[in-house]
């Protein structure tokens, strides 16, 4: 026996056999592994089935007997007071642009602003401020101790601020917006939301990447999913249970619901012990019963491209999309996989502590599938590392350093051969879907690389997932704080916006500095003396110089013009420019 013993650890016996035991080691995980893998295809399967006969559905019956709402339609509906929440904490290289293009973009009046800064942020401050004396509809809120606190503290505040200036008003507001400092808004957002309050509570818009280079690999894993998820997974969602989670930006919250949630939780409407207040916010007005919808209203965009990966012709085409809240994502791994981890933990580890599995079978449902992604995120990477070990495995046999088996337990035609056949299926599908619904949005070539894009996003979401438990694990048995952890943003330069040159009576008016009757006592007095315009309304006290020069230069496309450097000669030449 002791011979045998030492026959057994010896190299020419010992390494065979520890290969072979290694191998079936391996299958046996490949079993679990497929079996995991199998439930959350089978999932998301379920998911396009429906979308899909949905679509089917609609086409053949709704489609043919509702006609389809037109941009004349919500333009036509009488404006009603809407507001727009900003929470902005180290913001100041973005909310001046944002702002900027959100005044000159939207076909609106009838709304105003609100920015909330933290009394420690002088930068962002002073960025707020210069944009409120420009613009009349801007208001400052400022959040009365040091940040950063949480997101949610933030539009609390500025939540008091809109209730305070909506008993000063003759007609108090009829929605309330989210958008976050880098947002990219589209002309009709306001006119779409005016059109369904106050008929409906929660409104949320579909959520898109702006376009990235096709190298940008890490910014194109957003692209890609948001492609997917709000085309797809979110009108699922609320067809399944009549209820949609908020996507943080592009959210509008009818007066009623705001002022139900407020009622409900001593004024503060968005959940401060949560890191993703706007998913929390959307499930409790679908328990309050609150009517939601996911609007896919399609309109016009004007989209200039490179065809061939960016390196063919430029074209300028118009394409008929849902209009969405478009924005720029994090293009590097590490922000990536921390801006995931916050949306993990509030999503999946807070939301399983605060909710629970309460509701309906749909809801129950939806439930398990945000949160299975605590588990599938790191299934993923172990497929991989199989994947990786069996190459190495066929290398060492046919090195010959291989040479002993055991029978291999997927053997043709047993069920497991059928397992990991069925799981292929399921990932060209995956595949499919994927290139489907990105290339209908970004074209085919962005739809190409959402392949290997897949694979780069799998592990950006391992790590969220790893981050995420490590936080929420310290937070429970260690007593850590769950701290917010701060993206930091981008925003579109202005080569990137077509603006056209807009008249300086025109661009007042957006600013909401003049109304229509100093315009038109304006252009009469203009008529008679042939004036400038900004002279006379400078003259008249009806704008200050200040105010004037801000818009020369917002008309030029230049920054504020500096007072010091500008002569009066020169200033009336800027005059006459207008």
């Amino acid at each position: 026996m002791i011979n045998n013993f030492i026959e057994w650890l010896s190299p020419s016996f010992y390494r065979p056999y520890l290969l072979a035991d290694f191998y079936r080691g391996l299958e046996i995980t490949v079993v679990i592994v497929g079996l995991i893998v199998l439930v959350s295809s089978i999932d998301d399967l379920f998911i396009d089935l429906w979308y899909w006969m949905r679509e089917l559905r609609r086409k053949v019956g709704k489609k043919r007997k509702y006609a389809r709402l037109t941009p004349e339609q919500v333009r036509s509906r009488v404006e009603q007071p809407l507001a727009i929440m900003v929470p902005a904490w180290l913001e100041f290289d973005v909310i001046a642009p944002m702002l900027e293009n959100m005044v000159a973009t939207l076909e609106y009046k009838n709304y105003m602003i609100f920015v909330g800064t933290y009394c420690n942020d002088s930068r962002t401050i002073d960025e707020v401020e210069r944009m409120r004396r420009r613009y009349r509809q801007l208001i400052r809120v400022e959040v009365p101790h040091d940040g950063p606190t949480c997101k949610a503290d933030c539009l609390n505040w500025i939540v008091q601020a809109i209730f305070v200036q909506g008993d000063k008003q003759n007609e108090p507001f009829a929605g309330v917006i989210l958008h976050d400092s880098e947002d990219v808004l589209h002309p009709l957002e306001l006119k779409l939301f005016n059109y369904l309050l106050p008929r409906i509570d929660f409104i949320q818009l579909p959520v898109a990447s702006l376009e990235r280079n096709w190298w940008e690999l890490v910014a194109g894993t957003y692209m890609d999913e948001f492609a997917e998820w709000h085309t797809k997974d979110l009108v699922v969602r609320e067809s399944l249970s009549k209820s949609v989670p908020s996507a943080g930006v592009g959210t509008c919250f009818s007066r009623q619901a705001i002022e139900k949630l407020a009622q409900e939780t001593n004024n503060q409407p968005f959940n401060t012990d949560s890191l993703t207040e706007d998913y929390d916010i959307g499930a409790r007005l679908g328990r309050l019963k609150m009517k939601q919808i996911f609007a896919k209203f399609r309109v016009d965009y004007s989209i200039r491209r490179r065809s061939w990966f960016g390196y063919g012709p430029e074209s300028v085409q118009t394409k008929l999309m849902p209009l969405s809240v478009r924005e720029y994502f994090p293009d590097t791994f590490r922000t990536a996989y921390r801006q995931r981890a916050r949306w993990t933990l509030g999503i999946s580890l807070q939301g399983w502590e605060q909710v629970g599995w309460k509701g309906s079978l749909s809801t129950k449902y939806l439930l398990f599938r945000d949160r299975k992604g605590l588990v599938t995120s790191f299934i993923s990477i172990v497929g991989y590392v199989l994947l990786f070990t069996f190459l190495l495995m066929v290398g060492l046999e046919r090195a010959g350093v291989w040479k002993v088996y055991y029978p291999s337990i997927f053997e043709q035609g047993s069920l497991l051969s059928w397992l990991m056949w069925l799981n292929m299926v399921a990932l060209l599908m995956r595949i499919v879907q994927r290139c489907y619904f990105v290339g209908a949005m970004y074209g085919w070539e962005h739809a190409m690389i959402s392949i290997p894009r897949m694979i780069i996003g799998n592990f950006i979401n391992a790590m969220a997932a790893a981050r995420a438990w490590n936080m929420y694990l310290g937070y429970m048995f260690l007593g850590k704080r769950l701290a917010w952890d701060k993206t930091m943003h981008d925003f579109p330069t202005t080569d990137s916006f077509s603006h056209q040159r807009v008249r300086l009576g025109e661009l007042l008016l957006k600013w909401q500095v003049i109304d229509e009757d100093i315009l038109s006592k304006a252009l009469e007095i203009q008529g008679q003396s042939h004036a400038l315009l900004g002279s006379i309304l400078v003259k008249n006290g009806w704008i200050d110089e200040d105010t004037l020069r801000e818009a020369l230069a917002m008309q030029d496309g230049t920054s504020t013009i500096d007072r010091s450097v500008v002569e009066p000669a020169s200033f009336a030449q800027e005059l006459s420019a207008a």
